[in-house]
């Protein structure tokens, strides 16, 4: 089990001194030219109070800006750190997910579906290992939304290896079904700035894949 390792301390990262090095450096530059071209001004023509109100406003924009982002890195990492610890308190939990394999426990298979609109009839086959069908279930009308259904898994025999589909039909047009399953948490990882999850049946996922959570 690969959980990414999570540090306590959620202060911001110190500045490393080759940052800091540049920003003063910028800052002394900055300076520098300012002083030679005021002592180089024409004194029939003055820089105005604006003027140099503006120029050393630049440079305390670059050097904001330069903070700002690195506010903004320490908080990317610090929300990494947060998701890496829900994360892991994910192991072993079941989770909703889309797919279509068929949950057996205690004689009963369980599958889901989403509708993005209200059908008038739903119908859910139940398919074998070889993908033949071996029982259909009419659910109706049903709403739109998430749903799930229960199947007497008795019927299946030793076969679990088991997949659904679904029909949804609004008059005679054909609806969309998005099919969701159940599946268990194995593990967690984190690679850059996603989260993944380790399912038991299938496979890899992005932690914004689950839909919920059991």
């Amino acid at each position: 089990m690969t959980i990414a390792s999570v540090s306590s301390d959620l202060a911001a990262p110190p500045v490393s001194p080759l940052a800091a090095a540049n920003d003063a450096g910028s800052a002394d530059r900055f300076l520098t030219l300012l002083v030679a071209q005021m002592q180089n001004q024409d004194p029939l023509n003055p820089m105005d109070n604006a003027q140099i109100t503006s120029q050393m406003a630049q440079i305390s924009t670059v050097n904001g800006i330069e903070t700002l982002n690195q506010s903004v890195q320490a908080l990317s990492g610090q929300f990494m750190q947060m998701q890496a610890l829900q994360g892991a308190s994910l192991v072993g939990r079941d989770v909703i997910v889309e797919g279509n394999m068929i949950d057996i426990a205690e004689g009963i298979g369980q599958g889901g579906f989403e509708l993005t609109s209200a059908a008038d009839m739903v119908e859910v086959e139940v398919l074998n290992a070889g993908g033949h069908v071996i029982d259909t279930l009419n659910l109706g009308a049903q709403a739109a939304g998430r749903h799930s259904f229960d199947w007497d898994a008795s019927q299946a025999g030793s076969d679990t290896n088991l997949t659904f589909r679904v029909s949804a039909k609004s008059g005679a047009a054909e609806l969309p079904a998005t099919l969701l399953m159940r599946d268990t948490v194995a593990a967690v990882s984190t690679n850059g700035d996603t989260l993944t999850l380790e399912l038991m049946r299938s496979g890899t996922l992005p932690y914004t894949g689950v839909k919920a959570f059991n």
